[in-house]
């Protein structure tokens, strides 16, 4: 499961993969999403790779992604914006909180990927509830 969201921690989208898959092979479709275009991705190590990075730089996103220890010369990595992807994280722990999400009882990827959705709507809703 791969998940693009905003800088609240609140999901916007979500790709479905093998787990054989490596994660950057999701990133194109989650960039198509019809959300605003972000200006940095905080990915993990998975993501590291040179060509995915110049792919952001051209598209005028700031990749903000750690290198891989195997890297031989590794990239400077802003580490103080790297810490926001804390909120990522959390976003991933209150969906996994669901327990069908967290042990994909779902048998299709039609259903799993529609309680996602209905996962990630109940993360939004606290933005639009007791607004006083």
């Amino acid at each position: 499961m791969h998940a693009r969201c905003d800088n609240q921690g609140c999901p916007l989208g979500f790709v479905l993969t093998g787990g054989q898959v490596s994660d950057y092979k999701a990133t194109d479709a989650l960039m198509k999403l019809s959300v605003p275009p972000p200006k940095a991705m905080l990915a993990d190590r998975g993501y590291d790779s040179d060509s995915f990075r110049q792919d952001l730089l051209i598209h005028g996103i700031l990749p903000v992604i750690p290198s891989r220890k195997s890297r031989s010369a590794p990239q400077k990595t802003d580490w103080w914006r790297y810490r926001e992807r804390n909120g990522i994280e959390r976003m991933f722990n209150k969906l996994k909180q669901m327990r069908r999400i967290a042990t994909r009882y779902d048998k299709t990827a039609l259903s799993f990927m529609s309680f996602l959705n209905l996962a990630a709507a109940k993360l939004w809703i606290r933005f639009f509830v007791n607004m006083t």
